[in-house]
């Protein structure tokens, strides 16, 4: 899929910006809301679940009672990360913090969709009559603009230290 590489922009040292098309924002828009509606129905959801990993996956008490110290922490930070992406859906300019939000956000969005859509490492080719083919072209554009906002995230990292 063929995108313009022109969403995600470095305006600065520690200055960022997403500019989405009309449509693109709309749906991204819509995206968020719904995951925060997921969020706030229930984190048991099999596909909101990837967003709360277990710490302990080998030890069910153990990973309960990591559950309860840090899922609401986890919650208010995803929470307030889908507030920050729908607060500069205009455009305006972000410093690194918003733009990590971004960035938590499309993942977030990605990882549910894709978890719904049973994605594996790559997405099936389909058909465009298909109707799952509209999904996929979700997931695929989700991709693509978090790739772009991690680009422009690593412009700010220090060099690699040599070996």
């Amino acid at each position: 899929m063929l995108f313009d590489r022109d969403r995600a922009r470095r305006r600065g040292p520690g200055r960022y910006q997403v500019k989405l098309r009309p449509n693109e924002r709309a749906l991204v828009a819509d995206l968020v809301g719904q995951l925060r509606e997921q969020l706030l129905a229930s984190t048991d959801d099999p596909a909101v679940r990837r967003l709360f990993p277990p710490a302990y996956p080998d030890d069910a008490e153990r990973d309960a009672g990591y559950q309860v110290l840090t899922r609401d922490t986890l919650l208010e930070q995803r929470l307030a990360a889908l507030d920050t992406v729908e607060q500069s859906l205009d455009g305006r300019e972000l410093d690194e913090g918003g733009m990590t939000a971004w960035m938590t956000t499309l993942n977030a969005l990605r990882l549910v969709l894709g978890t719904r859509l049973d994605v594996d490492e790559e997405p099936p080719a389909l058909d465009p009559s298909d109707p799952m083919a509209p999904a996929y072209a979700v997931y695929e554009f989700l991709g693509w603009l978090l790739s772009q906002v991690v680009d422009v995230l690593s412009a700010d990292l220090p060099p690699a230290a040599e070996s």
